[in-house]
């Protein structure tokens, strides 16, 4: 799978370059355009199954790029979004990134039999602070096949908040060499979360290559913006809602 192909169509993408200003004024053009760049994202593990199900109703009205549940939950979101156009999406070896490559590449297969449509993936950070990039990237490709033979999309998560400013560049390079459809900047698990200086660094590497998901205690609408000003295609928040509200829709 290019991953060309996960950049919005309705807005106009230069495959040379990626320009972030007029992606920027393109989705704030409208609470519809705004709504199709975020990932509505529930992923606490006290969340409940109304909370679930709540999530999922404001995917639904609202429209959202997808919504973001724990695997165990998968099956309660699959079903509230049915017939909606909502993709469901889950995670894999979160928060740590620290799972066997077996245990994702199950855990994958099962999640897509059971309708995910969007992974987001750890970085196995250890490996890569270990100076280890080939096996970094093997980890991550392997994943990648499993989930691109099935049609859905994998976003790789850096937890740059944990990697030095050579540790990011490389670890960007690896997720972009393994085969990802995005690079992410945070779990949101870890200490801080996404800055927009992370983002436009990551753009820096990818251009065109891949997206850029910006999340981890993104909450507010001038976090988006900026954000999206920095290179950023996709933004993860569990906020998604509320900054629709700041934008004006009811």
């Amino acid at each position: 799978m290019s991953a060309s192909i996960v950049i919005q169509d309705d807005l106009d993408f230069d495959y040379g370059r990626f320009d972030s200003a007029a992606f920027t004024q393109k989705t704030f053009a409208n609470p519809q355009a705004l709504a199709a760049v975020l990932d509505h994202t529930l992923l606490k593990p006290e969340a409940t199954r109304q909370q679930v199900e709540s999530l999922c109703t404001a995917g639904a009205v609202h429209h959202f790029a997808c919504v973001m549940v724990n695997p165990i939950w998968v099956s309660t979101a699959v079903a509230v979004m049915a017939g909606t156009g909502v993709p469901v999406g889950s995670v894999l070896g979160y928060p740590f990134g620290a799972s066997l490559v077996s245990t994702l590449r199950q855990e994958a297969a099962a999640l897509i039999r059971l309708g995910v449509r969007e992974f987001d993936m750890v970085l196995p950070v250890g490996l890569v602070k270990s100076g280890n990039h080939q096996a970094a990237q093997r980890h991550i490709h392997s994943v990648v096949n499993v989930v691109h033979h099935h049609g859905a999309l994998l976003k790789v998560t850096l937890e740059t908040n944990l990697l030095t400013m050579e540790e990011k560049l490389r670890a960007a390079e690896v997720a972009i060499q393994a085969g990802a459809d995005f690079i992410k900047t945070s779990t949101g698990f870890a200490p801080g979360g996404a800055t927009a200086a992370d983002v436009a660094l990551l753009r820096g590497v990818a251009g065109a290559r891949c997206g850029i998901k910006a999340s981890g205690a993104i909450r507010t609408l001038d976090q988006v913006r900026a954000m999206l000003e920095a290179g950023a295609n996709r933004i993860g928040s569990s906020a998604s809602a509320a900054i629709l509200r700041e934008f004006g829709v009811e």
